[in-house]
């Protein structure tokens, strides 16, 4: 029989409370309400799947797969099987349809704010703020979205890519000259969290910027669970942690206008912008929740797809050897001591094309989420008015249709032109992710520096997903060991 440790049962019971709720609340149900599940496959134009009971619906299993190690993403596969390529199932009370082509992501994306909005699960929307960039409704998110470009001009890259490739370079030598084994994805959350805190609000100061990341850590882990404020689920433990994090802001924003501080940087520029016209300026709230937004997912779908292209080059010795011998030809007529410039990346042609492989096969954003605002047909499905329509950006970069042998690491397919929609690891049409360039230019600087300057061995070839993650990241998180790359190899 199996046993527990005295302390492991209570500790197995909190870590996993979201499930446990669930399965405690579904059980119940199920004495009230004897018919679980209805399929509705025979009507044309229905779109076949399963919306179970009212409000609950698939939720259990949604959140199952998501605390598995096969991904969030496992629930979606399994359905494809059951139901074909389109689906539709009930996830926290709203109908959700995932779309798994071309035809239809360019009738969603090009039809944002005028068909479509953009749609979240609740506890994704409760953890990044009714006014963060990601949720705010149609009427507000073109000024939020304008007065947000600052930090991802061309000007603000160039100063980012320098401080950012400084920090790397020191990091990495470190980490060498140990000779010990490190994990990549807590190397590259550590470092682009870091980054994007100084580039946004200044902060270097190691205490607080410790406090910051345990709390957005907090925030992230939040974004797909029971959204339920009961002591000792994630839902509880990220908007605990949001609401501290909206405290630290606030401070922030206090200590500036009182004139005992003013760095130059993001959250400076929109305080000087006080006197200016409402449809000019942000106000606090939204300047909080949009800087909560930046940090988040400028960290944690970045370092994802670095840690995955260290995978995909690992497994894949040509392709990395390929784009080593590009890297050090950028480098040969370089000082010792250079910065990558926003030049050298333009010269970087294989390496974009590996940037765009390992983000195909990667997909850190594995769809993106709208809503309906009226009814409507999309390839002869009706959606109705208010049903969740979820572009499915993984099925779509998978399809053998558009990517020959699509399982397989080939950046030399990036040397043709995609069809368009093919490609979508960054969504399209108004609402395109703001940091597009910002992740291109961060993820190139990665592998020039580590391609350039190392070789590595990966300690751990484990491909289990890690759990509770709204995005896919190795649980091991893809520990290696660097040695310095010596003349001539």
């Amino acid at each position: 029989m199996l046993t527990l440790p005295t302390g492991e049962f209570p500790l197995l019971l909190q870590n996993n409370y979201d499930i446990l709720l669930v399965a405690v609340f579904a059980v119940s149900i199920s004495f009230i309400v004897p018919k679980l599940w209805k399929r509705n496959t025979n009507v044309r134009g229905s779109i076949p799947g399963r919306l179970g009971l009212p409000f609950l619906g698939e939720t259990m299993a949604f959140l199952s797969a998501t605390n598995s190690t096969k991904g969030c993403y496992d629930f979606v596969k399994q359905r494809r099987l059951w139901y074909g390529r389109w689906f539709k199932t009930r996830i926290f009370g709203k109908t959700h349809i995932f779309v798994p082509s071309t035809k239809g992501a360019k009738m969603i994306f090009t039809n944002d704010f005028v068909q479509f909005n953009k749609g979240y699960v609740k506890s994704m929307g409760d953890a990044v703020g009714k006014k963060s960039l990601l949720t705010v409704p149609h009427e507000g998110h073109k000024r939020i979205r304008r007065l947000l470009a600052d930090p991802f001009s061309m000007n603000s890259l160039s100063q980012f890519l320098k401080r950012f490739d400084s920090m790397l370079c020191q990091r990495l030598k470190k980490l060498e000259e140990s000779g010990k084994s490190f994990v990549v994805l807590e190397f590259n959350m550590k470092i682009t969290f870091d980054a994007m805190c100084e580039m946004l609000i200044s902060v270097t100061d190691p205490a607080l910027l410790q406090q910051i990341e345990r709390d957005c850590t907090a925030v992230s882990d939040a974004m797909l669970s029971f959204p339920v404020m009961v002591p000792g689920t994630r839902y509880y433990r990220g908007i605990k942690a949001r609401r501290r994090l909206m405290e630290t802001f606030g401070k922030m924003i206090a200590r500036r206008r009182s004139g005992k501080e003013s760095p130059d940087d993001f959250l400076q520029s929109m305080l000087q912008r006080d006197t200016y016209a409402s449809d000019e300026k942000l106000d606090d709230e939204e300047i909080k929740d949009n800087l909560l937004t930046l940090i988040i997912a400028g960290q944690t779908t970045t370092a994802a797809a670095m840690m995955w292209s260290v995978k995909f080059l690992d497994e894949n010795k040509e392709v990395q050897e390929r784009l080593r011998e590009e890297q050090l030809s950028i480098m040969r007529n370089k000082p010792n001591d250079y910065l990558v410039t926003l030049e050298d990346l333009n010269s970087m042609s294989y390496g974009l094309k590996v940037v765009k492989e390992t983000l195909r096969m990667s997909n850190v954003l594995l769809w993106f989420p709208r809503v309906a605002l009226n009814d409507c047909i999309i390839e002869g499905f009706e959606i109705k008015k208010g049903w969740h329509v979820n572009v499915d950006a993984t099925c779509i970069h998978h399809d053998p249709a558009f990517y020959k042998d699509p399982m397989k690491f080939n950046p030399s397919r990036f040397e043709e032109l995609q069809k368009p929609y093919s490609f979508i690891p960054f969504g399209s049409g108004p609402r395109t992710c703001l940091g597009i360039n910002m992740a291109k230019v961060t993820m190139l600087v990665f592998l020039h520096r580590l391609t350039s300057g190392y070789k590595w061995t990966v300690d751990n070839p484990d491909l289990c997903l890690e759990r509770k993650s709204h995005i896919p990241r190795l649980r091991s998180g893809c520990p290696i060991t660097l040695t310095t790359l010596k003349h001539g190899d």
